[in-house]
């Protein structure tokens, strides 16, 4: 496994953008038992002061009828980012701002996870290649 890329630059310009397939959910529950049956099958799960909040899948949050209003498409970047690395994130944002994406992000061990709604994800794709070729080009 490769080392993880600290330098802003390069986080940048090897960020490889990659839209996953699926449509995903942010829900907040306020029922930590209902929350403790669904985080196995949850992508995500975060413990917050007023209560869990999981990403679950468009058929599991249908099927237990949760909120679906704003399906969420997955685009992770695949460049292995040091979680004490500095700029990538705000560099995603500050793009995906520019053009009125709005975008939820989780940073992990390995890659960073841009959440954008599905009307967005293939335009939002496109900008973070540009904004990653723009990058290399320095």
């Amino acid at each position: 496994m490769s080392a993880p890329v600290r330098d802003t630059r390069a986080m940048i310009a090897g960020m490889d953008p990659r839209r996953q397939p699926g449509l995903w959910h942010f829900v907040a529950l306020d029922d930590p038992a209902c929350a403790a049956g669904l985080a196995p099958r949850a992508l995500a799960m975060m413990a917050e002061p007023e209560g869990p909040s999981l990403v679950l899948s468009d058929a599991l949050a249908r099927a237990e009828g949760l909120a679906t209003d704003l399906p969420m498409a997955q685009i992770t970047l695949h460049v292995r980012s040091a979680l004490d690395g500095v700029g990538l994130t705000a560099s995603v944002a500050a793009v995906l701002t520019a053009a009125a994406i709005p975008c939820n992000v989780i940073a992990v061990a390995r890659h960073d996870h841009i959440f954008v709604p599905e009307a967005d994800a293939d335009r939002a794709v496109r900008l973070l290649q540009a904004r990653a070729a723009e990058e290399r080009q320095r």
